[in-house]
């Protein structure tokens, strides 16, 4: 049972029961009520400020786990455009350069992409500008991967033409050392044994026995094996390709054929003294692009640094030829 409250009347000296109006007791409460409100949106909004709830601390959690992981992806991003850089860098000043290719400029290597937005769906979101970078380091990354790839497809193209050139280049000398009498002659102005005149002497001559065998300076094609031309008797033409043919003459006899394929190397023909020769020995030319040149130019593969000294100094003597 609820207490009944009085209040002391002055003017009638009396005690009077106290009667509380139901829209004041409603007043009261809806006073309460909004201050009671008012309380807990203070406690709650200072709470979200010093304290975390439950849900709140395993988001940040996942936060934390997604900041760390995409560090650690920064992190290989960096790994892989350094290694990708260095590549870059030996494909262009390395690879390409040995094999006479022009560089991949800096500005097609590194290239954005124009037109639309590529990125226009990660838009709007609270951290829509870190996932665009991310996304737009990535697809720069793929395109210099794929540019990359298919410049070392076009490096082992022309790896394979080098290996063919460097095959066929006539790189040995095509009579042995050791099979040799002397080094007779050499590239230059020379006497002629016959007319006793200084002229050109377009080769170099091999003094040898007759018999001794003759080897492909390199790589190549039989393209004539005949005595038909003059002065040279008994000689053979190889013809390596990359304009470079090779030239044996005053053979004794042939071990090829017309159109034989051969390698560096093989035997070709014995030393003799057929045609315009004074005494057994083998006469050597190479030509470049219908060109004589200096055959001392071309045994880097079959002599030391010694033997070459040596041949050289004996190759540089104005003395006179045996054709």
């Amino acid at each position: 049972m609820s207490k009944v409250k009085y209040y002391y009347d002055s003017e009638t000296l009396s005690y009077r029961k106290i009667e509380r109006k139901k829209r004041k007791t409603f007043k009261y409460i809806l006073l309460f009520l909004s201050a009671s409100a008012l309380f807990g949106f203070f406690f709650v909004f200072i709470a979200s400020q010093y304290f975390e709830s439950p849900k709140e601390k395993a988001l940040n959690r996942e936060l934390q786990n997604l900041k760390l992981n995409f560090e650690l992806l920064n992190k290989k991003f960096d790994e892989a455009e350094a290694v990708l850089s260095s590549v870059e860098d030996r494909d262009n000043n390395i690879y390409r350069h040995y094999f006479e290719a022009n560089p991949i400029p800096e500005e097609q290597r590194k290239a954005g992409f124009g037109g639309v937005n590529r990125y226009k769906e990660y838009q709007g979101y609270d951290n829509s500008k870190l996932i665009i970078e991310s996304n737009k380091r990535i697809d720069k990354l793929q395109k210099r991967i794929v540019v990359q790839s298919k410049s070392l497809d076009e490096i082992a193209i022309l790896a394979a033409e080098k290996e063919k050139l460097l095959a066929a280049i006539p790189a040995i000398q095509p009579v042995r050392n050791e099979d040799l009498t002397r080094m007779a002659s050499g590239y230059g102005m020379r006497t002629d044994p016959f007319t006793k005149a200084r002229k050109m002497h377009w080769g170099m001559d091999f003094t040898a026995p007759r018999g001794t065998p003759v080897y492909a300076a390199g790589d190549g094609v039989v393209k004539r094996a005949d005595a038909s031309a003059s002065g040279y008797g008994k000689h053979i033409r190889i013809d390596h390709g990359f304009g470079y043919m090779s030239l044996y003459a005053h053979l004794y006899k042939y071990n090829v054929r017309k159109n034989q394929k051969i390698k560096r190397g093989d035997l070709i023909g014995f030393v003799g003294s057929t045609g315009r020769s004074e005494a057994p020995h083998l006469h050597y030319e190479v030509f470049k692009d219908e060109q004589r040149i200096n055959p001392i130019n071309f045994y880097y593969g079959s002599l030391t640094a010694e033997e070459f000294n040596t041949l050289l100094e004996h190759a540089s003597l104005e003395n006179q030829s045996l054709d």
